[in-house]
């Protein structure tokens, strides 16, 4: 009896553990095969335009699917300064300054420095949030970086001759959603529904997008447009703006600013196999050997219990 008790409760542990290693997998899919999408995507369409369907589209399906799920959509008035400002710098910020990086550097590098954003979320928090760095934790933050750095190549070396606009740009979306994710974390326990939240988030950031597409931009028709950036489009819609957007909420606050952040490792990686799938580039060893340690930085963190407070 006690053999099948002890049994019953490891099984019962492992519920949360497998269900969040799922969440980071969906997570790290979709948000990784995200990447060449918007690079289909900018072919066609320019930035402010891009962004004003993105956001207009993910607000429409998740304050949909929240009605129909008969969420209520209200938001209280305690929280809806943190939703503006969480979503100014998780949405906004991020998502505009990743589309104007790709525009001026290649699109892996732009995902290289954009996911840098564990080490800047771990300094955030320790500053914010009080929240002790372990060494655990910068073991494996150096196995992801390490992973990212083999990921990236001699392509580091050259980054400086295409000039400082592209990773200055793709550094200020790491920086935007670094602190972004804090400060989910420093709201504490939210009361309304992560689609709801995700969803208003999405509706605010539209409103500059749409302004600046009537102001800046000359989108070309629809029927003009390639077959590739409509098939790129719907997956941005459905699986990056739609699904992963509100499943990083749900981690974050599942999850300490550590484990969620470092998670994010395994995105770039994805993308990276995804532009290899999509676009014939050839799997090469230092591919094969980021995807490892990357892996492993997932490992290190999540694999076993925290011992920070």
């Amino acid at each position: 009896m006690r053999m099948l008790a002890k049994r019953w409760q490891r099984a019962t542990e492992a519920r949360p553990l497998l269900g969040t290693v799922a969440l980071i997998a969906a997570i790290g899919l979709f948000w990784g095969g995200n990447w060449p999408a918007v690079r289909f995507i900018l072919m066609d369409l320019p930035p402010f335009t891009l962004r004003a369907i993105g956001f207009s589209g993910g607000a429409l399906m998740l304050l949909t699917w929240a009605r129909w799920r008969r969420l209520p959509l209200a938001v209280s008035a305690a929280e809806w300064p943190w939703l503006a400002v969480t979503g100014i710098f998780t949405i906004l910020g991020f998502n505009l300054a990743t589309a104007f990086a790709q525009l001026n550097m290649p699109t892996s590098q732009a995902a290289i420095i954009a996911f840098t954003m564990p080490c800047w979320a771990l300094l955030l928090a320790r500053w914010i949030l009080g929240q002790r760095i372990t060494g655990r934790q910068w073991l494996g933050l150096a196995c992801g970086q390490a992973g990212l750095l083999v990921l990236l190549g001699p392509a580091a070396l050259e980054a400086g001759r295409q000039g400082l606009i592209g990773p200055m740009l793709a550094l200020g979306a790491a920086l935007s959603w670094a602190l972004g994710t804090v400060l989910i974390k420093r709201r504490g326990e939210w009361q309304a529904h992560p689609a709801v939240i995700t969803g208003w988030q999405f509706a605010l950031c539209a409103l500059p997008m749409i302004l600046m597409m009537v102001w800046r931009e000359s989108p070309p028709h629809p029927a003009t447009w390639q077959g590739t950036t409509w098939l790129a489009l719907g997956y941005h819609l459905v699986f990056s703006i739609g699904l992963a957007q509100m499943l990083w909420f749900m981690n974050v606050n599942r999850l300490s600013v550590a484990q969620a952040t470092i998670s994010t490792l395994i995105i770039p990686t994805v993308g990276v196999s995804s532009a290899i799938l999509l676009l014939g580039e050839p799997l090469s060893i230092t591919v094969f050997i980021a995807l490892l340690l990357t892996l492993a930085a997932v490992a290190i963190v999540m694999l076993f219990k925290r011992t920070a407070p």
